[in-house]
């Protein structure tokens, strides 16, 4: 029994618990919102080209990757809603502190955004043969608004932990407020992460579309069915694609953005990123390191190295001095006060910033096999394009969890990281942050929360899985030519 009091009552376990039970929900959650955030105005232009062309093939494809969208979107909304609670629950102390600042985002991204995407999303299911077509076209353009919307807000939040502006701190109160609403908006943390994100969602969508595409078109092509592979799948799988290669450029160019920004705002983050531990001139990009990452600097040793390149990705120059992870920790007592370890994790740094770049190759390699297969015209049955498809699938949905991963964990011991720009009060250690709930019941609710989401997993596979073997139904190829005038008093039904 005072095994059990000690364990509910201890800080440092509270502590943990709460950081397991937010990065698991956070994680699970965000399986859901980069596909999402890209196929559902990838969704949109296929309706587009529907409209445009009267192509039915093109009304196939938008109901069947539609269909999938909305399983997506439904359990991306019923996994988010439990990450806002969380600030309420384990970490009041974080909300207390920054709620005046933190809060203004959230809440336009629940009355504006997601308000809009939920809304016209119930009206683009329901109204395919009640709304006139281009009423119908414009709801899903407005999905694909909103949910773009979403990310806008959601980022100008987590933009603010990792670089605070637009706040001061009032020492009466012990909190953060808010005093230029502007800033925060325009923060220039917030404006190289949404570009970066949004094209590492059309990464997903680019990848998951044209997987399920070269996936339908082998198949179809190996069962003697060219016309359809063609007709079809074909047009596809180029379109996803296209989306890969506008997707990965996309990537890298605002992913170069922020890794230089990052080295102004966190340079203890990015020297971590490279286990940089002593400054160098001229620094190098690490492609293996071995040595005692988990626990500290010693012992580590740089196997392979691309001389220069971190000087370069840090401000464009390959002889420039980059400060190390020892020396910065010097630094930051100095700046913050002795007693706390600065250093983030430097295994998870180092390894989540090379995963992330690692598991998009694997779309990029599906993206040149598949182009180069159908060029010209060409349909194929190669059975191990499919197989690449199918591996491509998944990673570059683990390329997003690596990149957060990273942007989180390489962030810590903040929870607000300070702001080498002068507004060094407005800074929060996550240790700060968590609130005074008992281990128990943080273990509790995650052991809930978990055989939840866990059947939420299989149910949202098995869906996802069911729907896309199945293919487009028969009914995809038809629907109502309704217009504004129209007398018909039929209530709308679920399209699908």
């Amino acid at each position: 029994m005072e095994a059990l009091e000690l364990f509910a009552s201890s800080d440092a376990a509270s502590l943990g618990l709460a950081r397991w039970q937010f990065g698991i929900t956070t994680l699970y959650h965000y399986i859901f919102v980069p596909l999402t955030i890209g196929l559902a105005p990838m969704v949109a232009i296929m309706q587009t080209m529907w409209h445009k062309t009267g192509n039915e093939n093109w009304l196939k494809l938008t109901k069947f990757f539609g269909r999938l969208l909305i399983i997506n979107f439904v359990m991306g909304v019923a996994t988010g809603i439990v990450q806002e609670f969380q600030f309420g629950m384990n970490w009041s102390e974080y909300s207390r502190f920054v709620g005046d600042i933190f809060g203004a985002p959230l809440a336009i991204e629940g009355l504006a955004a997601f308000f809009l995407e939920s809304t016209f999303l119930g009206l683009w299911i329901f109204g395919w043969d009640k709304l006139p077509r281009r009423i119908h076209l414009a709801c899903i353009w407005l999905v694909a608004v909103g949910v773009n919307m979403s990310a806008l807000f959601i980022l100008a939040a987590n933009s603010w932990m990792q670089h605070p502006v637009g706040a001061i701190y009032n020492e009466a109160t012990g909190r953060a407020e808010l005093v230029d609403f502007g800033a925060v908006l325009t923060n220039s943390t917030l404006l190289a992460a949404v570009p970066h994100t949004i094209t590492a969602a059309w990464l997903v969508s680019g990848t998951f579309v044209a997987g399920i595409a070269v996936w339908w078109m082998v198949r179809k092509v190996r069962a003697g069915d060219k016309d359809t592979a063609r007709a079809l799948w074909r047009p596809a799988a180029i379109f996803g694609m296209v989306t890969i290669l506008l997707g990965g450029v996309g990537t890298a160019i605002s992913g170069d953005v922020q890794a230089k920004l990052m080295y102004e705002q966190q340079p203890m983050k990015m020297s971590s990123a490279e286990a940089l531990c002593e400054g160098e001139d001229g620094a190098a990009f690490s492609l293996l390191t071995i040595g005692d990452l988990p626990s500290s600097c010693e012992g580590v040793k740089h196997v392979l190295r691309i001389p220069g390149l971190t000087s370069f990705l840090a401000d464009g120059k390959f002889d420039s001095y980059l400060p190390g992870v020892e020396e910065l920790q010097r630094e930051y007592e100095q700046l913050y006060g002795e007693g706390v370890d600065y250093r983030p994790p430097l295994a998870i740094t180092y390894w989540s910033f090379r995963l992330m770049i690692g598991f998009g190759a694997f779309s990029a390699a599906l993206a040149a096999a598949g182009l180069w297969l159908t060029r010209k015209g060409r349909v194929t049955g190669a059975k191990w394009l499919s197989g690449i498809a199918l591996i491509a699938l998944p990673m570059p949905f683990l390329a997003n969890f690596a990149g957060w991963i990273f942007t989180e964990m390489g962030r810590q011991p903040w929870v607000v990281a300070p702001n080498p720009n002068g507004v060094d009060l407005v800074r929060m250690l996550t240790a700060d942050g968590v609130s005074t709930v008992s281990s128990l019941h943080v273990v509790t609710s995650l052991t809930v929360f978990t055989l939840l989401y866990g059947a939420l997993a299989v149910v949202w596979y098995k869906l996802m899985k069911r729907y896309t073997k199945a293919g487009p139904l028969e009914s995809d190829s038809q629907v109502a030519d309704v217009h504004a005038d129209s007398d018909d008093d039929a209530p709308m039904s679920f399209a699908y």
